[in-house]
């Protein structure tokens, strides 16, 4: 299998840490997005819409993170996807969560706060990070909760969910996420921290 991707990516983080964990033989193929290699005639034919990750598997390509992380833990029994349709219906509805709700809640705050300071396109939006960040605490607030008296979210153990949540907070430190309150969250993130995968898997920092 072959899996394009661009390492500072949250999406491609996600896929490629599952890949990692499940230790699952795989060739990593760079797409550099700041070169623009998403836009080229190769890159297209396999994702149309010019984004990373995507899995080849041989003529099998799959392009959309959540479908990738599901389709590698098919590969091998494990319990980041277990065979119990209930659990797999409750990991799902997390990743739906995550792209749905978490991820629009995370994202405005990581490209304002630190993104466009990277890439010097200016200050921050004052009126985004204010609107972003009133729906961040509303979302915090219920994981924060629903992770008071878990380590994990689904089934109390390490699935395919907790991967998909956790990519959202790559960068929180530098995208300035309000998470001092949500003490729950912070612990459950750290222990997603000390997984092997999600430190080999961790941006390059520049």
């Amino acid at each position: 299998m072959k899996l394009y991707y661009f390492p500072p990516s949250p999406n491609t983080r996600k896929a490629h840490a599952v890949a990692i964990h499940l230790e699952l033989p795989f060739d990593l193929r760079l797409i550099d997005l700041e070169k623009g290699e998403q836009r080229t005639p190769e890159f297209l034919k396999l994702n149309p819409t010019g984004r990373t990750p995507v899995l080849q598997d041989e003529d099998f390509i799959l392009w959309e993170s959540t479908a990738i992380m599901q389709y590698l833990a098919s590969q091998v029994p494990n319990s980041l996807w277990p065979e119990d349709i209930k659990s797999r219906a409750d990991i799902t509805h997390w990743q739906s969560w995550e792209l749905t709700h978490w991820m629009p809640a995370c994202q405005p705050l990581q490209y304002e706060n630190f993104v466009k300071q990277l890439l010097q396109l200016g200050d921050a939006d004052p009126q985004v990070v204010q609107r972003t960040t009133e729906i961040f605490h509303k979302e915090a607030t219920m994981l924060n909760t629903y992770l008071a008296e878990r380590e994990f979210l689904v089934n109390n153990t390490l699935t395919l969910a907790d991967f998909s949540v956790a990519s959202a907070l790559t960068y929180a430190v530098p995208g300035r996420f309000p998470l001092d309150n949500y003490p729950h969250i912070r612990t459950w993130y750290a222990r997603i921290e000390q997984l092997p995968a999600w430190q080999k898997t961790a941006p390059p920092r520049g």
